[in-house]
């Protein structure tokens, strides 16, 4: 049993984490930037650091920071809740490396499935059907558009390393491909670190087998 976890999110996620760490008796330790010195989820942790400013890139994701709070706070173990650093298998190793316990996945696992590209190269590589689309990062919108034409409209850019409905845009024509494909990279880069965009055919009504 740990005795001391970090909890590397913020808002509800950590409270429901903190809230199952304390009827076990496990102390608790809040991350959390400027933007949130006064959010319920830092007042209800036994310990609490701020880790920079609030934006994600520089707070939640910054990877080195949050290590150095587990070690400074003396933490058994972190758990990443959802989105920032679930899907990361660099922060896992990095756990790992520094003799704290990684509360999720192991790194191989996370390494396969922290890229939606690169899942959708091993499923293909494995002979199952996928959603057509490309198995490579997009980057210029020229691009994109003759893709998207070959797939045939409406398409669906997507973060490479999004989670939770996070870094998906619907584009229904070629009018909408620049500023969509901006703006995903974008969002993908604040949330997740990483802006690698690819396309996939948008799919009407689809249902979602976990």
């Amino acid at each position: 049993m740990l005795n001391k976890v970090l909890i590397a999110n913020r808002g509800e996620i950590a409270i429901r984490i903190m809230r199952a760490c304390k009827e076990l008796g496990i102390g608790t330790v809040a991350v959390y930037s400027d933007a949130d010195k006064n959010a319920l989820f830092v007042k209800y942790a036994d310990e609490k650091y701020n880790i920079g400013p609030g934006p994600a890139s520089q707070s939640y994701l910054n990877k080195d920071k949050i290590i150095d709070v587990a070690l400074k706070s003396e933490t058994e173990g972190i758990h990443p809740g959802y989105g920032f650093m679930a899907e990361n298998a660099e922060f896992a190793s990095m756990c790992h490396k520094n003799s704290i316990e990684f509360i999720g996945p192991p790194v191989s696992a996370m390494e396969l499935m922290g890229s939606k590209i690169d899942s959708k190269k091993s499923m293909i590589k494995a002979g199952v059907h996928v959603v057509p689309g490309v198995t490579e990062a997009i980057s210029d919108h020229e691009k994109a558009k003759n893709i998207a034409h070959e797939i045939g409209y409406p398409v669906m850019l997507k973060a490479s390393a999004g989670g939770g409905g996070i870094g998906i845009q619907l584009v229904e024509n070629e009018t909408q491909m620049e500023k969509a494909l901006a703006t995903v990279k974008q969002l993908a880069k604040n949330s997740f670190g990483d802006d690698a965009v690819f396309i996939e055919k948008f799919i009407d009504d689809p249902r979602h087998i976990e």
